[in-house]
């Protein structure tokens, strides 16, 4: 059986872009970013359209499968279109990238209690900031600060003066 590893196609790409194996974090951030916007969209967009009780059977994994296969599938695409990559490399990402997420994303909802709150709103106004809440929830998880206030600069910010030796 052939082992199939999804990192390679993307640590290459970074390798072509001229990055260092420590800069290709800023990357992995970036798509998985990506991807939880893509996934907040798709759903946001079903809870707008009245399909609510759908986003709350999807997140409690209690969808049936086509409904849960066409929102993948429209998660998916939303997320090619905003990675901007082609092929087989944007496919590799995807494939690795929105599993990954949707899978925190559940975790998170099952810990916190959100799904509850979910189901308990009737509201559109409700299930959006709860929805909200999840994807901040979501992302504090998956890229955590740890507290040490650590922020990236923008590129021409200047850089406090040394004290003199």
């Amino acid at each position: 059986m052939k082992k199939v590893s999804f990192l390679p196609p993307l640590l290459q790409a970074a390798r072509a872009t001229g990055l260092r194996a420590w800069q290709t974090g800023r990357l992995f951030q970036r798509a998985v970013r990506t991807a939880l916007d893509s996934v907040q969209e798709v759903l946001r967009a079903e809870v707008q359209k009245g399909n609510g009780q759908l986003v709350a059977d999807f997140l409690t994994n209690k969808a049936l499968p086509a409904a849960r296969a066409l929102l993948l599938e429209r998660m998916a695409s939303r997320l090619l279109v905003r990675l901007g990559l082609r092929g087989v490399l944007a496919s590799s990402v995807v494939g690795w990238v929105l599993p990954f997420v949707v899978e925190h994303l559940i975790k998170v909802g099952h810990r916190t209690g959100l799904f509850e709150k979910i189901r308990a709103n009737t509201t559109v106004a409700d299930t959006l900031r709860r929805l909200e809440e999840l994807k901040q929830a979501t992302w504090k998880a998956l890229a955590p600060d740890h507290g040490t206030g650590a922020e990236v600069l923008p590129d021409d910010t200047e850089l406090p003066r040394q004290l003199p030796a």
